[in-house]
């Protein structure tokens, strides 16, 4: 009998023991779930709060003189038209020759370089170069682009510093997506005899298209947003270009973006109604370009699961 009761008391303790641990347990996850809520709510309000506060003070300036006309004491005009042409000029420029470059490079490192020490070495210079500060590439490209080449204050030199800048982000990008390409369809489309690059073009690629166009759009997003580099290399000069010849000596001559003229507005002008209207259109420029990329890569996922 004795033996019987200590073995109901054992059990007895183990179901009690096992019991608040599962309670513990519980107490615990909700406890974390309750933080990661807490969390969210914070983030998420303190991002709609942001959006909220610069749409209430810029809303009120946008209009359709302020998106096509140029800012004039004489006139009596505010406008941002200058600064949209030369932020759209420097995208232009900057993603014609990032893109084939970046999207090569990946291409070369994980396809057709050998695994080693120089692959590595490239990598990490890649990684390196995505994590220096913004202003040192516009010390940089002031220096040898705007010095050195004579290129001066102008949209060329900001271009070609803002190639420095997102070469690492297009490149890195792309080297994941065509990582995440089963082995399987290289394997397969060299057994069947399809040449190195022949495979490349036709299968690689297209599978990999959602992730090299979510790089790309994020770089497009990382120059419209960009500010420090470019008060070393672009200028601020807002004048809209005369005709066709004017836009194509337009990228010689020096070029404010929208960025800069918000930062001029805030600061040398004090005018944060202007400053505030400027926000008000890169958030909506930023906020199509996620949408943008949303529905590329959604378009591209769909065409290569029908294929």
């Amino acid at each position: 009998m004795d033996g019987t009761l200590l073995i109901e008391r054992k059990e007895n303790k183990t179901m009690i023991s096992s019991k608040r641990h599962i309670i513990n347990r519980k107490l615990k996850d909700l406890m974390t779930r309750m933080l990661i809520y807490v969390c969210t709510l914070f983030s998420v309000s303190l991002l709609i709060g942001i959006i909220a506060y610069v749409f209430v003070r810029g809303i009120g300036v946008i209009n359709w003189s302020f998106l096509t006309s140029v800012t004039s004491v004489l006139d009596g005009t505010v406008g941002i038209a200058g600064n949209i042409v030369n932020t759209v000029l420097i995208v232009l420029i900057t993603m014609i020759i990032a893109t084939p470059i970046g999207v090569g490079s990946a291409i070369y490192l994980n396809e057709y370089a050998k695994k080693g020490r120089l692959v590595t070495i490239i990598e990490f210079a890649t990684e390196t170069l995505a994590g220096i500060p913004s202003i040192i590439f516009g010390l940089f490209g002031m220096m040898f682009f705007g010095e050195k080449l004579g290129l001066g204050y102008s949209l060329l030199t900001g271009s070609f510093t803002l190639i420095l800048m997102v070469l690492p982000l297009i490149t890195r990008n792309t080297q994941e997506a065509l990582k995440t390409v089963p082995k399987m369809y290289r394997d397969g489309a060299i057994g069947l005899g399809s040449g190195k690059w022949h495979m490349i073009r036709t299968i690689l690629i297209p599978c990999a298209m959602p992730g090299i166009i979510t790089g790309v759009i994020l770089a497009i997003g990382r120059i419209v947003g960009e500010s420090a580099a470019l008060l070393f290399t672009a200028g601020s000069a807002k004048h809209l270009p005369a005709g066709i010849s004017g836009l194509l000596q337009k990228p010689f001559q020096s070029g404010g973006t929208l960025t800069i003229q918000m930062y001029l507005s805030a600061t040398s002008e004090g005018n944060f109604d202007v400053a505030f209207g400027i926000a008000v259109v890169l958030l909506i420029i930023v906020l199509l370009i996620n949408l943008m990329t949303k529905r590329l890569t959604k378009k591209f996922d769909v065409t290569r699961q029908s294929n």
